[in-house]
């Protein structure tokens, strides 16, 4: 049986440019507990949901305008058995134009149904991408777990 990994698109008011630099801004639309850089090929960053959730990404492709891919090189899921389920997936943002409109397809590749925290993390994901990126490439402002309250996020 062949996995089905987590995806999801939006589409935005926005140039493949500024989707790009919004996507690269992940403190604001994802968390602002990070620490690291996340603007260039083969930088890296980590995240931090509290006690529940840390990963570190390496920026693996960085084409401006185009995709951005993390490689997961380090993680901790304290919800599930295999705290470090996501080590070795890749998150990855594909920008194109379609129709003439600026579409990013989101894909977590490794994460799965059979894979524990399917349920919880693309819930996450689905929120992350559909509400706070799509909001942060059209408004210019986004809704990343704040520092005040990361502990919450996979909690509710």
């Amino acid at each position: 049986m062949k996995s089905q990994n987590y995806h999801t698109s939006i589409y935005v008011n926005a140039t493949t440019q500024q989707a790009f630099d919004a996507i690269n801004n992940v403190t604001g639309w994802w968390t602002e507990n990070l620490e690291g850089n996340s603007r260039q090929l083969n930088d890296e960053f980590s995240v931090r949901f509290g006690e529940v959730h840390y990963s570190k990404q390496k920026l693996t492709e960085f084409i401006p305008a185009k995709k951005v891919v993390w490689l997961v090189t380090d993680s901790r899921l304290n919800f599930v058995s295999d705290q470090q389920e996501w080590n070795n997936t890749s998150i990855i943002f594909d920008i194109t134009e379609k129709d003439g409109q600026v579409q990013v397809t989101f894909t977590h590749e490794g994460l799965a149904p059979e894979v524990e925290c399917y349920k919880d993390c693309s819930n996450a994901w689905s929120g992350y991408i559909q509400g706070s990126l799509k909001n942060l490439i059209d408004t210019g402002k986004g809704n990343p777990t704040k520092k005040e309250t990361a502990g919450s996020v996979l909690e509710k």
